[in-house]
């Protein structure tokens, strides 16, 4: 599962959210508000340091440009 550190007043954050929303994604993908102490904590524990950011299990992935990009290669794995 993916986790995706976000702020709700962050435009890029929006547009992950609204993207995850509208690809049926959200089974796949944990919405992480850093506006709790926990789970600015965990973003900054994975070397983030601002939003939006996605946690893919191994790595840190910041920008909303470049999360859209790896949930897009999520989505590929397996089609010919």
């Amino acid at each position: 599962m993916f986790e995706l550190f976000h702020a709700i007043s962050d435009p890029g954050s929006a547009t992950v959210r609204r993207y995850v929303v509208d690809h049926e994604l959200t089974e796949a993908v944990r919405f992480r508000n850093v506006s709790y102490d926990e789970v600015q904590k965990d973003l900054t524990a994975r070397g983030g340091t601002s939003t939006p950011a996605l946690w893919d299990g191994e790595k840190l992935i910041s920008g909303a440009e470049a999360i859209i990009a790896r949930l897009v290669a999520h989505g590929d794995v397996g089609r010919a």
